[in-house]
């Protein structure tokens, strides 16, 4: 794992190593082992690395024999064996064992199409010498991060913002239309970024700067095609047999994802997704010792769920660590999160994440956890809920139209949002697992219009028209919520503290497999991953399987009404402050007040705000711009 920048300078003038340099180290966290530069004319690459496969040989920027053409990568290739055995066949010579090396050989025979043969997580950056042009490209789902920012007839790029903001011509100023998405997801969806001048390559696409101009495109979507045909009926054998193949598939990415030359560990919650990675890592280690990590809270402050994963590591028999997180620890990490996750996100998991990580990097260099089954096989509960009123709505029809204006007058305001929500269709509906202020909220509170929320949903559900309910919200999810605000948080806490993540669940093989099982496989009787439940129930105790969902809960509503209440007033209420400009006093203290005395629960609202004010008091105010501001 690593972090890369480079900038090209599309007029022909020589690219300042200098700057590229300082971009590097601003990124050193991401890669503390050993740093490489590159420059060549119009081009200047850097590169920082954690040495993960072949730590002598594997240094970056990599080249081929010839030197023509130079690739800084961060992330791990796990098909890169089978892809040299192919180079090598064809007449290709390698000098180092590591999956770097594929990607340098593999644009030399395959050029453009290079990412269409990666099975792994990437973003990749690639200088061609002799056509002098730069390639770039992100994984499919998002995984890995890349930044870019266009200026001067130039384009920099970067694992980070933070190392974009190095050059003294790049213009510092808040996307004010990101924080409007920001405000209704909690997090800013790419390409935007909450930085004006800057953008994200969004998963699963590539660019190409050559001669001053840019062009992107995308080279994988998931195709529907059902494994299956039926007429929605119990079928026993059918769903043996499909999940037996589930459990197959996934333990041999579980297996793949094992490949490191330093000690792996697994993250653990104790809920089904963590637990089953953690099940086929012990089963993949025959008889050897697997560390898991896990994090939880005082068990007075009520969300401690330290005791589920504590007993999944003594059936499963791994070298078991523990992490507490207390209100005063949380308090404590909050600038230091902001820094490092670049962009506001409104997840409080960051910070528990953050402090596991930590943990975890004192005994191992690469973690894998159970991320993506839930937006591969229908887990969330929201998912249930939708599906439920696409049904009340189809028996209604016309009904709920007619009744929509009476809406207004419903006084419970969880009745009033259920009603609304049966008012309109999936694609004005659905924004995705989580959200912080809802549209009700925005216009009570005068926070604009949620219409660039609404665009975007409408966007991604106009072309997944044909598909069914579940699977258009599915997609939706993969495509905005996973690498904007899952992904981005498991990469950003975990680099922090120079660990590598890994998501098996989310290799690509296995996503397409499960898009194409029938609904039936993925909700059924009101229980999400149905399919993973069963392919499991062998090997996990009945308590995992029929759990709910888990994950790293953290007992914010408590201690933003107690502990935490007064030090979230000062910086939301201070004169200078940007939430205070941006929403008013009056909302702030609305918020605040509400919440503290149990009249509506505010939490999402107010964490939204805290980290927006966070964020860009270390990145926009002069706090951030003296951090930055060393090379002119």
């Amino acid at each position: 794992m690593c972090a890369i920048a480079g900038r090209v300078e599309g007029d022909g003038r020589n690219a300042d190593r200098a700057l590229v340099e300082h971009m590097t180290k601003t990124q050193v966290h991401r890669g503390p082992d050993a740093g490489g530069f590159y420059a060549d004319g119009p081009c200047a690459l850097g590169h920082r690395r954690l040495s993960i496969i072949d730590l002598a040989a594997g240094a970056q920027p990599m080249g081929n024999e010839d030197g023509s053409v130079q690739v800084v990568f961060n992330g791990e290739i796990y098909n890169h064996a089978d892809l040299r055995a192919e180079l090598v066949a064809a007449g290709h010579t390698f000098a180092t064992r590591a999956d770097t090396e594929v990607l340098v050989h593999g644009y030399e025979a395959w050029g453009e199409q290079l990412p269409e043969r990666l099975c792994g997580m990437f973003a990749l950056a690639i200088w061609d010498t002799r056509k002098r042009r730069l390639f770039l490209a992100r994984d499919r789902v998002g995984i890995k991060p890349l930044y870019f920012a266009q200026f001067d007839r130039g384009l920099s790029f970067a694992s980070e913002p933070k190392a974009l903001l190095c050059d003294s011509r790049l213009e510092v100023a808040v996307d004010e239309a990101a924080i409007d998405l920001y405000l209704s997801l909690r997090y800013v969806p790419g390409p935007r970024t909450a930085f004006a001048a800057i953008n994200k390559l969004l998963p699963g696409h590539l660019a190409v700067y050559e001669r001053g101009k840019l062009s992107m495109r995308r080279y994988w979507e998931v195709h529907q095609a059902p494994l299956t045909e039926g007429d929605g009926r119990a079928d026993e054998s059918l769903d043996e047999s499909l999940a037996q193949v589930l459990h197959q598939r996934a333990r041999a990415c579980v297996t793949s994802h094992l490949m490191s030359d330093v000690p792996v560990g697994v993250f653990l919650s104790g809920g089904l997704d963590s637990s089953s990675v953690a099940a086929m890592m012990v089963d993949a280690a025959r008889g050897g010792k697997v560390t898991s990590f896990a994090v939880g809270y005082p068990a007075a402050d009520g969300a401690s769920e330290l005791d589920a994963a504590r007993t999944v590591a003594e059936a499963l028999g791994t070298r078991h660590r523990e992490v507490t997180v207390t209100a005063a620890m949380f308090g404590a990490a909050i600038g230091d999160v902001a820094w490092y996750l670049d962009e506001p996100i409104a997840d409080a998991a960051c910070i528990s994440l953050y402090y596991l990580a930590k943990r975890a990097r004192e005994e191992v260099t690469v973690v894998l956890s159970g991320e993506g089954a839930d937006e591969i096989l229908g887990g969330y509960p929201i998912y249930r809920r939708m599906l439920a009123l696409e049904r009340s709505r189809e028996l209604c029809g016309s009904a709920v139209d007619r009744a929509a204006p009476l809406i207004r007058f419903l006084a419970h305001p969880k009745l009033a949002k259920y009603a609304t929500w049966l008012s309109q269709p999936l694609a004005v509906r659905y924004r995705g697992v989580s959200v912080a202020f809802s549209d009700a909220e925005r216009a009570r509170f005068g926070l604009g219009s949620p219409l660039r929320a609404v665009e975007l949903a409408s966007e991604i559900f106009s072309e997944t028209a044909q598909q069914s309910a579940l699977e258009r919200m599915l997609e939706f999810d993969r495509r905005v919520w996973l690498p904007d605000d899952l992904l981005v948080k498991a990469d950003k806490m975990t680099m922090a503290a120079s660990l590598e993540l890994r998501v098996p669940f989310l290799d690509h093989c296995l996503l397409e497999w499960c898009t194409q099982l029938p609904g039936s496989m993925k909700i059924r009787g009101g229980v999400g991953k149905w399919l993973l439940r069963r392919a499991m129930r062998h090997r996990l105790a009945p308590a995992v399987i029929n759990g709910s969902k888990k994950g790293f809960t953290v007992p914010l509503a408590h201690w933003l009404r107690t502990s935490l209440h007064d030090r979230l007033r000062d910086e939301l209420s201070a004169a200078d402050g940007y939430v205070r400009e941006r929403c008013g006093l009056r909302t702030v203290v609305t918020l605040l007040d509400e919440h503290r005395k149990g009249a509506a629960d505010r939490t999402e609202e107010l964490w939204a705000l805290w980290m927006l004010q966070t964020w860009h008091r270390r990145f926009i105010g002069a706090e951030g711009r003296m951090t930055f501001r060393q090379v002119g």
